[in-house]
């Protein structure tokens, strides 16, 4: 009853905590749109240093855990329709990046992961019962992604670093989700090694990578070498 109690509770953490980065992630897209109004920004800018790699595995890790909370037994509420949220909000921002550069890349990464999003919630709908091997494949998925979201924040990361300011990134967004891997954390660590170590894995990369970029916006701002780089681009 105890690890019952504990479980309700660090489950109902971490969905608020989801909800505050999802606040997180709905101010990038409202930056986004800000820029996008602004006179000053033109063509190509409104993105401006937004790493369409990083958000499209964020998007894929949101996505992967959204099958994952529906793959596991007891199906986990607290996992699903949160992150369901987050792949729209993400697909939102791709969506915004598509229209702003106009590249194939941004094109072919949106329709992708409009693609995956369907399948998705096409698998909630309609599939059928899940199998432990069908378990095991997602936690599976979400090591890759993990993986593939590693390197997806760090060309965010290299981006500012290349270029001395942090342009379009929000930094709300950053410290939004950090608070929520904090939770998704002791979630995972409540849930037990066994069942929570996907969640476990992703939040700590997660969470590192959202401390080093929270830290690049002190640096543009208090750095002369990151003056200097923007002088070099300007």
């Amino acid at each position: 009853m105890q690890h019952q109690a504990l479980y309700a509770l660090a489950g109902s953490l971490n969905s608020l905590f989801i909800v505050v980065s999802l606040l997180g992630l709905w101010s990038q897209l409202k930056k986004i749109w800000q820029r996008k109004h602004d006179a000053r920004v033109g063509a190509g800018k409104t993105t401006d240093i937004l790493s369409l790699n990083q958000f499209t595995v964020s998007f894929l890790a949101y996505c992967a855990f959204f099958v994952y909370g529906y793959s596991i037994t007891p199906f986990n509420h607290y996992i699903v329709w949160p992150r369901l949220i987050a792949s729209l909000i993400a697909l939102a921002i791709l969506y915004e990046i598509d229209r702003d550069r106009r590249s194939l890349a941004a094109r072919h990464a949106l329709l992708a992961c409009a693609l995956l999003l369907g399948a998705g919630v096409a698998g909630l709908a309609f599939g059928p019962t899940f199998t432990d091997e069908k378990r095991v494949l997602s936690q599976s998925l979400i090591v890759a992604v993990t993986m593939l979201l590693a390197q997806g924040y760090a060309h965010q990361i290299r981006l500012i670093w290349r270029s001395g300011r942090t342009g379009a990134v929000s930094l709300t967004m950053s410290q939004f989700i950090l608070a929520m891997d904090a939770s998704t954390i002791f979630f995972a660590c409540v849930m037990g090694p066994e069942t929570g170590w996907p969640l476990l894995l992703l939040a700590c990369v997660s969470a590192t990578t959202k401390l080093i970029i929270m830290w690049l916006f002190r640096w543009e701002k208090t750095s002369p070498a990151a003056q200097v780089k923007r002088q070099a681009l300007a």
